[in-house]
Parts: structure tokens; sequence; C-alpha cells
């Protein structure tokens, strides 16, 4: 018999780690290779982690709502067929190590990043991680390794003083959390990273998905680390109102979906991103990365998430195609069929915010990506023309939030002002959409 190791997956490009949102095996089951194991949330996509071997569920390592790097171990397999050393010894090795005080050895870039599971266990023990080595990817702790301090005993504590009455706090805290409350007065336990907010009798909890906590993370991340700045442009698109209302009813019986006004911009989006190029870039610390293709991810919202799709070499589709693209890409997002693949790639965003209603946003850039545009409404306003006349018109703002470490506003305002010419001359006689 042998052990082998399923560890987290990389589930798209930038992608650092994974929550297990749902285990799909139990301990003693018997799996084939390409059998799937957990589902597994990202930032970008939800997917089910397959098998590599086939065998018997060893061990979970894992926990339903655990966050684990890229690389880290989630369960153990029991090939047949294969020797492997003894597990008693192994477990004797293990018994007699002392995590913490283990020499960190390799990589230690991912030490100080801490999953939710592992923040829980070291609060309520009372550990000092930054005096735990960790046995994960770049140094990472990994929940096993809080376990093992926790059934060895030897509790590493911070020596400082303010640092021990920190602790002691949280143990308070934690002590009277599990008390049971008044009736009137449900109480929240507070943890470091629990903002101490007030709960009051009819107030209602809810629970933070694993997809949210994706979300939240990647969104974090993105308005730390990209210094965001922002423009809007107005733009006229009465003549291309009319065209697309002139062929919709015939578009869709003819092709079997809907030609959405989106379409038109997505597709101006990638025209002006190839002659635009520097837009279609990202950071990367020491240099930045111009992208040869032009993938526009689109952001697509459920009742509980947000999903952003890649439509592929956007530039070489028609208005047609886009359209299909878009009614595919939204049908899979809501019916769970997006696939991994469908979420990748992506080098420049745009979002229809319009859809909702909205006239005026600013939207946080998808990182590793260097801006994001928000598609506001068309509204008929009152335009002054260049005759004096006014005159009542279809309009839109086009809003864009940029990172400043990769563009300025100059080639941002070239960018966008090409964007307005393209849309400002879509009509009938000008435009084809196949």
């Amino acid at each position: 018999m042998a052990i082998e190791k399923i560890t987290m997956p990389q589930l798209g490009e930038s992608v650092t780690e994974g929550t297990i949102s749902k285990w799909l095996v139990s301990v003693g089951d018997k799996v084939n290779k390409y059998d799937p194991l957990a589902e597994v949330m990202t930032d970008k996509v939800n997917a089910e982690v397959p098998s590599s071997f086939t065998g018997v569920i060893k061990e979970l390592i894992a926990e339903e709502g655990e966050t684990l790097a890229v690389g880290e171990v989630i369960c153990t397999i029991e090939i047949e067929g294969v020797n492997s050393a003894s597990p008693t010894v192994d477990k004797e090795k293990d018994l007699n190590k002392q995590p913490q005080q283990e020499e960190a050895k390799g990589d230690q870039s991912n030490k100080a990043r801490y999953s939710p599971a592992v923040l829980k266990l070291s609060q309520e023990h009372g550990i000092d991680l930054t005096q735990v080595s960790g046995s994960g990817a770049g140094g990472r702790i990994t929940r096993k390794d809080i376990l093992k301090i926790v059934e060895s005993g030897n509790i590493p504590q911070a020596s400082a003083q303010g640092t021990q009455e920190t602790v002691s706090e949280e143990k308070i805290a934690a002590q009277q959390s599990v008390s049971a409350p008044a009736p009137s007065q449900p109480v929240v336990k507070q943890t470091a990273t629990t903002p101490n907010v007030p709960v009051q009798a009819g107030d209602i909890e809810i629970p933070v998905t694993g997809i949210r906590k994706a979300i939240a993370a990647n969104m974090l991340r993105s308005k730390h680390e990209a210094p965001h700045a922002w423009t809007m442009i107005e733009v006229d698109v009465t003549n291309l109102v009319e065209y697309r209302n002139s062929i919709k009813n015939e578009f869709k019986t003819k092709e079997g979906f809907n030609l959405t006004f989106f379409a038109f911009f997505v597709k101006a989006v990638a025209q002006a991103l190839k002659e635009y190029p520097q837009i279609n870039s990202m950071w990367a610390g020491e240099k930045i990365i111009q992208k040869k293709d032009i993938n526009i991810s689109i952001a697509v919202a459920t009742d509980d998430a947000l999903f952003v799709p890649v439509i592929k070499h956007a530039d070489e589709k028609t208005i047609k195609g886009i359209a299909r693209e878009i009614t595919d890409l939204a049908g899979k997002v809501r019916a769970g069929k997006l696939k991994s693949e469908d979420m990748q790639g992506g080098t420049f965003t745009v979002n229809n915010t319009g859809s909702f209603g909205s006239v005026q946003s600013m939207g946080i850039i998808n990182y590793p990506q260097a801006a994001i545009l928000q598609v506001e409404s068309i509204v008929k306003r009152p335009v002054v023309m260049n005759n004096g006349m006014i005159a009542v018109r279809d309009m839109v703002n086009l809003c864009m939030s940029l990172d400043h470490r990769v563009l300025d506003g100059l080639i941002c305002g070239q960018f966008l002002a090409r964007v307005k010419e393209i849309l400002e001359k879509t009509s009938k006689e000008t435009t084809s959409v196949y």
C-alpha cells in the first residue's frame, strides 16, 4: 500500500488559494481516477477537484470552509499494490517533532498568510503564530500544524507583556461568547479579524459563504495593491440605439438569442484595446506585461455572488459573435455550469452596471488587470448640439477605473475618446453586426 497526496490545484490565472466548499467523498470511500473529490471555490471560479489516483480515501485533511494555498494537501488516498514506509514509524516521527521548533526551510513567502481556520484555532488556544513553522507551500501555517501543537501541549506564546495581555483578553472573550446569552440580547463571538458590531434583538445574522469570502479577499487585495484612479466620459449613442432597436426582433428570430446593447460596447472596447495596447496590460512587480491577446472579462451577477467569465479574442469576433458568447456565458453562470477555463485569461474587464439602473460608478479593478470599464444606463437627456439647438439624445456614461502604476490619465483619455468615437459612429449605414 502507498499513501498519495491530493493538493489544492491552481484554478485560474493569479489564483493563489482555494476554499473547500463541500467534500464529495468520505474517509473509507473507494474512488477511481478522475472522480470528483471536493467542490472548491476561489475568487474567480467554482470547480470540482478530481482524483489523480484510484484508491481509498485515507484522510480528509482540510475541513469544509477552510482556505488553503495552491499546493497544500487537502486529502490523502491509499493506493493498492505499492509498498510504502511504515505508518507506525512515520507517526512516531511526527510525535517526536515539535512543529513550533522546526527549522524553517525554503520559501517562507506565505508564512504570514493565515486561513480563517488557522486564525480561529490559534486564538482559541492562545498560540502565537509568529513562533510557528508552517509545513504548507511557502511556509504557510496549516490547520494540521496547529492541531499538532495543541496535541503536544507545548503552546508557543509571545513573551511580550502586551501580547500576553491580548491573548488573555481573547480567552476571556471566547469564554464569555459561549455562555448562554440573554434571550433578548444575542452575543456574537469576536475574533481578532471580526469588527465589534453590536447585535440587538431583531437583527439577522447572515453567515458569510465561502464564495463571498473569496470575493471579499480579491477586492481587498485589488484595493490594497493597486492605486486606483478614476475617469469618466459621456457618449451620445442615439444612432446606436436606433440601429439596434430596428434589427433586434429580426435578429432574435434569425439567431435565437438577444442582440443586447452590451455587445456593441464590448466590441468597441475590444477594437480600442487593439489600437491602444498599453491599456491591455498587467503589473508584474519589476515589469509591466502587455498582453498579446485581447480577452474581455464580463461581470455576471447571481443572487449571492459575482463571476467574471471571459470572451476570448474579442477583437476577432463580430458583434453577433460577442452577443452569442455573452448569452452563453451568462447562462452557464446562472445554471452553475461555468468551468475554470471559462474564467481564465482575462486582460480587461467590462462591467454592465447600467443593467441595474446605475448612471455613475467606480469599479474595483479585477486583479491583476490594469483597468475596468463600467457601462452605465442609457438615458434620454437634453443635449446642446453643435448648431446651438437643444435636442433629446440617448446618452451613456463610461466610467473607467485604472491602476495608476500601469496607466496614466493621458493614455486612458485617448482610449476612452476612441471608444466614444466608435460608439457614436455606430449606425445602420456604417456598422454590421455580422
